[in-house]
């Protein structure tokens, strides 16, 4: 009867938590209220190439500034070490009300500084970024039988010698009619114009509308000087605009003022707002996806099959026949033994540099954790292109807050190849804390002079720099230390044979063993490169990555090929009376880094061929070796740590007297 009185609590208090809850949207997707005549503002984002991959500030070309002044919409850490500066802009809409001819502004005459820029700006074909309700304009282009879309349209375009303008921007918002039945409750209003709940009732009659489409068509238009004369911001130009996306007409040139217009038009669609991201993020390639996964598995089949005819057939075969023996006869077999069991008074003699072995597989542990935490959260949902900057924010969050983990597992296995001598932890822990963030700190400084020689809204800014080093020394180094000095409180792994004091002298080898080393890491290469090129896509091409779901697969997949990979090096090391194993299982997994960065250099000649400029390559592979580095880490540590468990329980089946 207690058991179900239990049970009845549960399911009243999960029956409480569900009504609570009920419908409420992830953070970051707030659906926004509208009532027709509210006002609507379009905020602007950094000018990106992928041309160049350094973005630049909106207002540093001679755009219209908004009346009340620019002012800087709150990033949070994620989007400011991405490059996002959202800011005000003056264009504004009125729900539900289309427009026409609106007048914006007229520059002042071009400086050949500020011509010289726009020029370059076109050259490198810089993409214009607005966001309206949280959703970036998308711009649709017909090529033959289908449509091709962008986010964001270009500032302007070469024809012959003469450059173009696109001033005359075509706004058309899709909006969904708001039904109080089939929307849900949202936690907080963000930037809408009203806090949608299902119990509000006094609304409940007035008309509203949901944005769930933005879409721009950007035109080149020669307004006419006299028109302009006796006309305000938002007044009506004096003719019609026709707007021809095909077509150009405002030649830009030195000394002479470019003029800007707009007009906006309201649709209503059948989309609904949980779907209006559907347009950005429509799923292409999916075949491609189930093709990479069915290859990892046929690679971790294979690998599968080899682990188990080590398992199943030689070693237990061998530990069957040496037990069977009595202690004369195994001692006699000692003499005529070969292979792995030779080396049973080497196989745990500590390695070379066995502080910094400790250091970077608890490090890479870290990264581990980090890795498939946030892959895992962001296929939830967690963490959608929607909220912008959110990936970046988790992973640090997670990374910083693995460091007790991280500081646990470095101390505990430097206690364990010690026998449990804990001299020196503290040491171990502090490495732990700095070695991975020292790295990418180097990294992302010297990315980031670069960046701020260009005036690049790229580089990080002085304050949030301060943020992440105070991240780093007042939460990161305290967690690692603290996981230290519990590790040092924790038991540490008895190894069940003695080590000899002489080492075992190791037989000469056909071919060199860090040859197979470094061709381990194609395996793994093999389950992640196909992934890796829509990683890549994504990042220097602007496209939005949000396949999670199969990321999260190919992680996994990947996590057991990088141990079967080093179970079975370490094996065949051990067959060849090689007891050097510690190291060498650490980079036959994670010998996958230099297969990524030969592909990253690859990726860079054959894929970003319009990349311009040193400081752009230079970008590229600082961002692809901070990667790398990363990778290696976090592979590394599967390898090894698979290892360490493999031999140990080897051992441990091993009768030594």
């Amino acid at each position: 009867m207690g058991l179900f009185d239990q049970l009845k609590k549960w399911v009243l208090i999960s029956w409480m938590i569900l009504e609570i809850v009920d419908g409420f949207y992830l953070p970051g997707s707030f659906p926004h209220k509208y009532d027709v005549g509210d006002q609507l503002s379009v905020k602007v984002n950094s000018l990106t190439s992928i041309d160049t991959e350094i973005p630049y500030g909106y207002y540093t070309l001679p755009f219209c500034k908004p009346l009340e002044g620019v002012k800087d919409s709150a990033e949070n850490l994620g989007e400011l070490l991405m490059g996002d500066r959202i800011e005000n802009s003056p264009y504004r809409f009125k729900m539900h009300k289309n427009e026409t001819e609106i007048f914006l502004c007229k520059s002042n005459p071009l400086s050949s500084d500020e011509f010289k820029v726009l020029k370059e700006r076109i050259d490198e074909m810089y993409q214009v970024n607005l966001n309206l309700d949280n959703l970036p304009a998308i711009r649709y282009m017909k090529r033959e039988s289908f449509f091709l879309r962008w986010t964001g349209y270009p500032v302007g375009i070469k024809v012959q010698d003469t450059y173009y303008m696109f001033n005359h921007l075509k706004f058309t918002v899709l909006v969904h009619k708001y039904e109080q039945d089939n929307v849900a409750g949202v936690i907080g209003a963000g930037d809408g114009a009203e806090l949608i709940t299902t119990n509000d009732k006094s609304n409940s009659d007035k008309p509203g509308y949901m944005v769930v489409g933005f879409e721009v068509v950007p035109c080149s238009f020669q307004h006419d000087p006299e028109l302009l004369k006796n006309i305000t911001t938002y007044g009506k130009y004096g003719a019609a605009i026709k707007c021809d996306p095909v077509a150009v007409a405002m030649a830009i040139k030195e000394g002479q003022p470019v003029s800007f217009s707009y007009e906006v038009s309201f649709m209503e669609s059948d989309i609904k707002w949980p779907s209006r991201w559907d347009a950005y993020l429509k799923m292409e390639g999916a075949k491609v996806h189930w093709f990479s996964i069915l290859n990892s598995l046929m690679v971790i089949t294979f690998l599968a099959g080899i682990v188990l005819v080590i398992f199943l057939r030689t070693i237990r075969r061998d530990l069957a026949r040496y037990e069977e023996l009595d202690k004369e006869a195994q001692a006699q077999m000692n003499e005529e033994l070969s292979g792995w069991k030779l080396v049973v008074g080497d196989v745990f003699r500590s390695p070379n540099r066995p502080k910094l072995l400790c250091v970077m597989v608890a490090d890479g542990f870290r990264i581990l954790g980090m890795a498939t935490a946030t892959i895992f959260f962001a296929a939830l949902g967690f963490m959608s292109p929607a909220s912008r900057g959110a990936l970046l924010t988790g992973m640090l969050l997670f990374y910083m807050f693995l460091g007790v983990i991280a500081g646990y597992v470095a101390v505990w296995l430097f206690k364990t190849i010690n026998s449990g001598d804990t001299t020196g932890w503290f040491y171990v822990s502090w490495r732990v804390a700095c070695l991975f963030p020292g790295i990418a700190f180097l990294i992302l400084t010297t990315l980031n002079f670069l960046l701020w020689g260009s005036h690049s809204t790229g580089a990080i800014p002085f304050s949030t720099f301060l943020v992440l080093l105070l991240l780093w020394f007042c939460i990161s180094v305290p967690l690692t230390l603290v996981g230290g000095f519990v590790g040092t409180k924790a038991p540490h792994l008895e190894y069940p044979v003695r080590t000899n004091q002489i080492p075992r002298e190791i037989p000469a080898q056909r071919f060199p063993s860090w040859v197979l080393v470094l061709g381990a890491g194609t395996l793994p290469f093999g389950t992640l490169f196909i992934e890796l090129f829509f990683i890549m896509s994504s990042i220097w091409l602007g496209r939005v990555y949000y396949v999670f779901g199969f990321l999260f697969i190919v992680m996994i997949l990947l996590i057991v090929v990088c141990a079967e990979v080093s179970l079975v090096l370490t094996y065949m090391n051990l067959c060849v009376e090689d007891w050097r194993w510690w190291w060498k299982s650490f980079f036959a997994s994670g010998s996958v880094a230099l297969y990524i960065f030969l592909y990253s250099i690859n990726y860079l000649v054959f894929d970003l061929k319009s990349l311009s400029g040193p400081i752009s390559a230079i970008l590229y592979l600082g961002y692809s070796l901070f990667m790398v580095i990363a990778v290696m880490l976090g592979t590394g540590a599967i390898g090894f740590l698979t290892s360490f468990m493999f031999v140990h329980r080897l051992f441990s089946s091993v009768k030594i007297d």
